[in-house]
């Protein structure tokens, strides 16, 4: 095997392993700074040895077992600088550590550590989406900037700070219990959800989507579902992103065009991932109480993955759900989007009435998706000179350059009077 080819094999395991490693370590040595950075000279030490001893067979051992070697040898040099006898007591709970190196229900309870730790409440929204992505996605810092179209360095302070905070504010690395348990995964979902939604229907930039995220939130979306299989919440935020990732490869024309939902060819759908979907919100309701604000997105994304034309698709049922979301998570945006199922379900002029209501509310005055619903709502019931000027102002207020195009065709269209009525 080359070096080269070795290097590669290495990045591979790398991606498999790292989040498995910076959370044992950090659970040694309590602090997720330290942690990653025992982490990477553990992937260097595999670097330089690897290619000259070959790959061991059981690589994930090795890398973990270097890496707490390495803790241990930290927290030796500073019991050498500071006799405390608090450090020579953790200095023999580290040896029992290493002896467990290898047990999968450890393995477990570190991921889950680490996941509550990196969307810690004390970091703000944007700090816990660039921590989980580094600490539990193996995401450089580079390409965390490039997904979300940030400086590398503005993700690079977001990261350095974050674990400053942690340090600083002592946050304990474990998994909270009890009434703390409910805000501290909600935090958690937010972050993963957050970065769904920045691949599911990017906010700037010229791509449409950036289906790498999705991926990744999904995949983070699972292992919190195996972690903690008895929170509906998890398997309905869960069930909610395979349902919408399921529509991916439909959502981009050939040009990297957008097409929205009603405009969809419903055979390029994933119906794996379908299934998958609905299997999740399936044991979020069997789990029993009240649907929870993402399991009821799931059931509004489900009626949607059920039909098999758009023309089937239960928007009675869809308002129904979303009369419960509003009065559970109560947002200007919820009543935004229960307009357009009300519009679907009663007709336009019903929509209408309520997205014009909505028009006072400062936390939509800059969200483009308030005019573009207006727009279509306007052309249905043919207004199509006013519609015309709220494509042109959706499209004024959008920094993603796809959906610019689209809004400003569907402008021009109403200058020629062939003006187009979808949703997205």
């Amino acid at each position: 095997m080359t070096v080269s080819t070795t290097h590669r094999t290495i990045d591979a395991i790398w991606s498999i392993e790292s989040a498995r490693v910076i959370a044992s370590i950090a659970r040694i040595v309590h602090d997720v700074g330290v942690a990653e950075d025992i982490a990477q000279d553990t992937l260097l030490a595999a670097l330089e040895q690897w290619p000259q001893s070959g790959v061991p067979d059981r690589p994930g051992a090795w890398l973990m077992a270097t890496a707490k070697h390495k803790a241990i040898d930290l927290l030796r040099r500073k019991t050498l600088l500071d006799r405390k006898q608090q450090e020579i007591v953790r200095e023999i709970e580290v040896e029992r550590e290493l002896v467990a190196a290898n047990r999968d229900e450890d393995i477990d309870d570190d991921l889950l550590r680490l996941i509550f730790t990196a969307c810690h409440p004390v970091l703000s929204p944007q700090a816990r989406v660039a921590l989980t992505l580094r600490l539990l996605g193996g995401l450089t810092t580079e390409e965390i900037a490039r997904a979300f179209l940030v400086p590398v360095p503005t993700i690079a302070q977001r990261i350095v700070r974050a674990k400053r905070t942690l340090a600083e504010t002592r946050v304990p690395f474990e998994v909270p219990r009890g009434e703390e348990l409910a805000p501290r995964l909600s935090s958690v979902l937010e972050a993963i959800y957050l970065i769904f939604n920045e691949g599911y229907a990017a906010t700037a930039g010229d791509e449409w989507m950036r289906p790498g995220l999705c991926e990744e939130a999904l995949r983070l979306g699972r292992i919190l579902a195996e972690l903690v299989p008895q929170e509906p919440e998890v398997h309905g935020l869960v069930a909610l992103m395979e349902i919408q990732a399921s529509r991916l490869r439909a959502r981009r024309g050939k040009a990297g065009e957008p097409i929205l939902l009603l405009d969809q060819d419903r055979g390029r759908w994933d119906y794996v991932l379908i299934g998958r979907g609905l299997t999740a919100l399936e044991r979020a309701e069997k789990l029993g109480g009240t649907l929870g604000p993402y399991a009821l997105q799931a059931a509004i994304a489900a009626c949607h993955a059920r039909a098999r034309t758009a023309e089937e698709t239960d928007w009675g049922r869809i308002v129904a759900l979303y009369d419960a979301l509003s009065e559970l998570n109560p947002s200007p945006v919820v009543e935004l989007n229960r307009a357009v199922a009300v519009a679907m379900a009663f007709g336009p002029a019903a929509g209408l009435e309520l997205v014009d209501a909505l028009a006072p509310e400062p936390s939509l005055q800059n969200y483009h998706l308030l005019p573009s619903i207006r727009g279509d709502l306007l052309v249905k019931i043919g207004r199509v000179d006013e519609a015309r000027k709220e494509f042109e102002r959706a499209a004024a207020l959008t920094r993603n350059a796809r959906e610019r195009t689209l809004l400003l065709d569907r402008a021009v269209a109403c200058t020629r009077g062939s003006p187009p009525y979808t949703f997205s």
